[in-house]
């Protein structure tokens, strides 16, 4: 496809510096920019490429351009990152063809319901009184399992399971080989070994929620799993029966959620957390990478380490971990100064 700065300009409103009529046929990172390409500048250090880059268009943040003249044809606007962004969204639903209709061979119950607009993939397998909204996508090899209810304007990858009575709202994104509704981890010790408790409950995913591959999120021993509005879930990630997240979280690759706990709205979870069970996680609260969280927080903490801690106290404590040796030999030299004889 090719593109005129000047028809860029207009899908995100920016202001043209230079030749509205340069073309564009692809895109490149702003570090390898290439003749002929669209790129970005967002940030105060990447602020040197908008004089060096190679690429024919940047769009870069009004924030870090000067009245000189530029190299290459400018498109200003006031976020350079999300008016990206929009410029990729549209090129991904130009390129992403209009399918719909039921791929040979799949098997559909008699009793599900099937909206308008819908692709049905392949060797997928939707179950009794499952109901699907209109322009759902579902590609090849899904299995929905019995009373699954899947919301307007989904998308269901390649080889996602979808477990019985569980709940998908409007919008959302399920990528490749993720579980929903799974068995919770239940289970009673006894004399005979560890007894398997039902797990009768299910999973609610709302409206505008994505799912990243591999992901398992387990069904509820009773009542509900629940994924917020406008959640956003990384691949690889284990989310365990009973947990509720709020909206507009966002959780990074292998973290584990354990059972029970309630986590609030607008937090963000870095890659490799564990989070015990039955606890409360506030709001707006940062817990980072590989840290371990075993009791409640509040809205707004800042965590870090295993067991987490506020951030800054890990940071200033860590220091002196780094230096730990040479603090246990000066305190060994100091004890053995001090048990010398004193000959004054």
């Amino acid at each position: 496809m090719e593109f005129t700065a000047s028809q860029l300009a207009s899908f995100i409103n920016g202001k043209i510096i230079g030749d509205e009529n340069t073309l564009i046929t692809g895109v490149s990172p702003i570090e390898k920019g290439e003749k002929g390409h669209l790129s970005f500048v967002a940030q105060e250090r990447f602020a040197d490429y908008i004089d060096s880059s190679e690429c024919s268009v940047l769009i870069v943040s009004e924030k870090l351009l000067t009245d000189k003249n530029y190299p290459q044809t400018i498109i200003a606007v006031e976020d350079a990152y999300l008016s990206f962004q929009v410029l990729m969204n549209l090129y991904q639903e130009m390129r992403s063809p209009h399918i719909s209709g039921i791929e040979q061979p799949s098997m559909i119950s008699e009793t599900a319901e099937i909206g308008e607009e819908v692709f049905i993939g392949a060797f997928t397998y939707i179950s009794a009184n499952a109901k699907v909204g209109a322009n759902t996508k579902i590609f090849p090899q899904v299995y929905i399992g019995k009373n699954v209810k899947i919301g307007k304007n989904c998308k269901i990858d390649s080889g996602a399971r979808i477990y019985d009575y569980c709940i998908i709202g409007d919008n959302c994104i399920i990528h490749s080989n993720a579980v929903i509704g799974g068995d919770g981890f239940g289970f009673q010790a006894s004399a005979d070994g560890f007894k398997k408790i039902p797990q009768l409950g299910n999973v609610i995913i709302e409206d505008d929620v994505e799912i990243g591959s591999n992901c398992s999120i387990d069904r509820a021993t009773i009542g509900s799993t629940v994924i917020g509005k406008g959640t956003k879930i990384d691949n690889l990630i284990q989310i365990a029966h009973n947990v509720k997240i709020g909206r507009n979280n966002v959780v990074a690759a292998q973290a584990g959620i354990a059972g029970s706990t309630t986590i609030g709205d607008w937090n963000q979870i870095g890659g490799q957390v564990g989070i015990v069970g039955h606890i409360t996680i506030g709001n707006q609260v940062k817990i980072q990478a590989q840290s371990g969280v075993n009791s409640s927080t509040k809205d707004g903490e800042i965590l870090y380490g295993s067991p987490a801690i506020p951030a800054g106290d890990y940071r200033r404590n860590y220091v002196h971990f780094r230096n730990f040796t040479n603090i246990v030999q000066r305190i060994n030299q100091l004890e053995k100064k001090s048990q010398e004889p004193n000959n004054e």
